[in-house]
């Protein structure tokens, strides 16, 4: 991978990641259009997943102090309860991890059939979420646990993790604020930690002149892009805006299937 093409698809990552339209499978669809090597796929996707990570971090660093200021009192407080239910969202994803890791990476091949139709799945979700409104309510144990289970189900690349975890939250009755909110720091702890995890079992024998360069740039365009999709996506969901995405879902994933069918 050259280090142009690195910062697109960093780019590209920053911009996906938080707009509802599947940064894992636009990132597919550049691995295959600049013909990078397969086998270095998932370890780019993982150093941008980690980007955009920190630009969340920045993003909602006053509610991540204001968590954790309230959990370590070390009492059943507001921000503990909230604590627990990203703990209790983590659970499917961390199943997900544990079992089917190996067919998790098989995923990242290249296939751009698969990628169209998830595409198809996202642009369903966000028009349900669209014209499903029920009476919005707070955040509970069951619907931290139905969160969990989309964010599990979005490792698949097509599926925007955004836009399955928000559209669930707001069909399930949560609030366009608070589900948005949620959203983007349920993924901290299980990126932070897939990122740990990637840095000592693969990073360790990349070359250092090339590699870790295209992996840094990568890294950086993707952390700056975030930053900018972060704040502007907050803005989306609260104006409820996400059918216009669901409609982009739609077409482009009619696109990449003829496409790849051709």
């Amino acid at each position: 991978m050259e280090w142009y093409e690195a910062l697109i698809l960093g780019i590209v990552q920053g911009l996906t990641e938080f707009l509802p339209v599947s940064s894992s499978g636009h990132l597919e669809l550049g691995n295959v259009l600049f013909r990078t090597k397969l086998e270095q796929n998932l370890t780019f996707t993982i150093v941008v997943h980690g980007a955009t990570v920190l630009s969340t971090m920045v993003v909602f660093r006053k509610d991540i102090y204001q968590l954790l200021n309230g959990f370590f009192r070390f009492k059943w407080n507001d921000e503990t309860k909230y604590v627990v239910y990203i703990l209790l969202s983590m659970i499917p994803i961390g199943i997900t991890g544990l079992l089917f890791w190996r067919k998790v990476e098989g995923l990242f091949s290249g296939n751009t059939l698969l990628v169209g139709f998830m595409l198809w799945i996202t642009a369903l979700l966000l028009l349900l979420s669209a014209k499903i409104r029920p009476k919005p309510g707070k955040m509970n144990t069951w619907r931290a646990l139905l969160l969990g289970i989309a964010q599990a189900f979005a490792v698949i690349p097509g599926i925007s993790r955004s836009g399955a975890t928000i559209s669930t939250g707001l069909i399930a009755g949560i609030s366009r604020e608070e589900v948005t909110r949620f959203s983007f720091l349920m993924v901290l702890p299980p990126v932070i930690g897939i990122n740990v995890v990637d840095i000592i079992t693969k990073l360790r024998g990349v070359s250092v002149q090339e590699s870790l360069l295209v992996l840094g740039i990568g890294f950086f365009g993707a952390f700056l892009a975030g930053l900018m999709a972060c704040a502007w996506m907050i803005r989306l969901v609260k104006k409820g805006r996400l059918i216009y995405f669901s409609v982009y879902c739609f077409a482009m994933g009619a696109l990449v299937v003829i496409l790849s069918l051709l």
